[in-house]
């Protein structure tokens, strides 16, 4: 990795009292530039970030979602002149010394993406995933790969560095989980190149809410699929044989 890569590492944050301290004091290490987007925790989350002077904090008012949080600190890294940005998230399932890897990768291989992946590989610390996550992770990934056009093993990691440059191509919209969904469409219609890094597969809480009616598999395939279906349908002129997919 150049002595002169300048890149930030953004940690969408909300209500993870119970790791964020922990997983900050890893981060830190690897990561000079750290922001952290709370997105309106409801726990004690915002009041422990507020101790801390080593990163830098942009909180949402209000729980705007997953994507939300993400998409500001895209526009935060376009806006203060990165070259790069690394995503992790902040619930312990990443590790964090790994974050200037996946900068060396992105560098070294002029990818546009460096996507982690838990099922490229295996590592002596995975665990078990959730067998309906898997498994819809595994459709997903799968009409990704034959609609888009993109060859993944692992849709959903978001353990990723992107090329800010690539990223100004995109105009991303999705504020919840299937962001990355949009993103995927998006980055194909561009035609962006994406590597992917084998990275541990590791569960700390199976039972994890994704909030709402999601914890319903059926109703959470769904919902990926309708967010595809609209992105989809939004892809501007060029990209004429995507607009005509459609999955689900």
């Amino acid at each position: 990795m150049s002595q002169k890569t300048k890149f930030l590492t953004v940690l969408p944050v909300y209500n993870e009292e119970a790791t964020v301290n922990e997983v900050l004091d890893l981060v830190v290490q690897y990561a000079d530039d750290v922001l952290v987007v709370d997105d309106g925790s409801a726990d004690g989350t915002s009041k422990l970030l507020t101790q801390r002077d080593d990163v830098i904090l942009l909180p949402h008012e209000v729980n705007k979602g997953y994507g939300a949080a993400l998409i500001t600190g895209f526009n935060y890294a376009e806006e203060n002149g990165y070259q790069y940005v690394v995503t992790i998230d902040c619930d312990g399932q990443h590790e964090p010394q790994r974050i200037q890897d996946f900068v060396a990768r992105i560098e070294s291989s002029g990818a546009d993406i460096v996507s982690g992946s838990r099922y490229l590989d295996e590592f002596n610390e995975d665990t078990s995933a959730p067998a309906e996550r898997q498994k819809i992770n595994q459709i997903i990934t799968k009409t990704i790969g034959e609609c888009m056009g993109i060859e993944l093993t692992d849709a959903f990691c978001g353990f990723k560095a992107y090329r800010v440059e690539a990223l100004r191509k995109l105009e991303l919209t999705e504020t919840g989980y299937a962001m990355p969904l949009e993103l995927w469409v998006q980055a194909a219609c561009q035609k962006l190149t994406v590597v992917e890094v084998a990275v541990p597969r590791i569960y700390l809480d199976e039972n994890r809410s994704f909030g709402e009616t999601l914890d319903d598999a059926n109703t959470r395939l769904k919902y990926y699929n309708d967010v595809i279906n609209a992105a989809l349908k939004r892809l501007p002129g060029g990209c004429d044989k995507l607009k005509e997919q459609r999955v689900g």
